[in-house]
């Protein structure tokens, strides 16, 4: 169940009414990694197959969907149990501060997974802004579980002509999380593909962007500037506010451009 109905009283002014309001549910997931219990996470119980496939890809459990050779959610325990076809010691210390460079610069990673895992992207893919300001038009118009509760994230993978897969959660990050597990598993490619999200452009949402492996990031909020540093030395696009027809376009700007003379864009 994603969502739960909660009465409560409802005030306009100093007047109140009874009603019954929808908030999301929340639900602890247990990831056990070949009989090792490796992480929980506070998700909304939804499309868990693919947040697992894509949480153990970002963490850098699996580099392919291939290399799970069992999957298997016991959702009344809370529980994903993996097997995977190499064994992978599971480390203590992935969520110790490690600082590494990136891309031979002096910026610091966080936790040491990231410093591994965390890719340059080198496509050439551009946009026009007005398929940017369409295709977030369209991502709010899919906002359907946000605009009953107010209380979840959303990412979706798009082409410039539309929406192909979205996703919401509780958690940005698990948001992000189920879009990369559907991207492995179904094999979609990354060519030409955009991701949006609803949420702030942190450092660790532009990190995950970096694993999923796309440079085009459209928010319609507000980017860190450690976000923006990680942009610009992993070779990402990131485009906040983008909000009616207007986006800031804080990084590697020439992957949005005006359509040239004759309507066609630049590749």
């Amino acid at each position: 169940m994603t969502t739960r109905s909660w009465k409560i009283q409802r005030y306009d002014h100093d007047v109140h009414q009874e009603v019954d309001d929808e908030v999301a549910s929340e639900y602890p997931l247990t990831v056990v990694v070949n009989d090792k219990e490796f992480a929980t996470m506070v998700c909304t119980p939804m499309n868990l197959e693919e947040l697992v496939i894509g949480f153990l890809a970002s963490e850098g459990i699996i580099r392919t969907y291939e290399e799970i050779e069992r999957l298997t959610i016991d959702e009344d325990r809370g529980f994903a149990y993996t097997q995977t076809s190499k064994d992978i010691p599971i480390r203590t210390d992935v969520q110790k501060r490690w600082l590494g460079s990136c891309c031979g610069k002096s910026r610091a990673f966080y936790f040491q997974n990231d410093a591994t895992t965390a890719k340059t992207i080198m496509d050439s893919f551009t946009i026009t802004p007005s398929e940017c300001y369409d295709l977030m038009e369209s991502f709010q118009l899919e906002a359907g579980m946000f605009q009953r509760t107010g209380g979840v994230h959303q990412a979706a993978i798009a082409s410039p002509e539309g929406l192909l897969k979205t996703y919401a959660d509780i958690g940005r990050h698990n948001a992000l999380d189920k879009l990369f597990g559907y991207l492995l598993k179904e094999k979609v490619k990354r060519k030409g593909k955009v991701i949006l999200f609803s949420g702030r452009i942190s450092s660790e949402v532009l990190l995950k962007i970096s694993k999923i492996g796309l440079g085009l990031l459209l928010s319609k909020s507000a980017p860190t500037d450690l976000a923006l540093e990680l942009a610009e030395d992993l070779n990402i696009t990131a485009v906040g506010f983008t909000r009616g027809q207007r986006m800031n376009v804080y990084t590697h700007h020439r992957r949005v451009q005006a359509p040239v003379q004759g309507g066609q864009r630049l590749e």
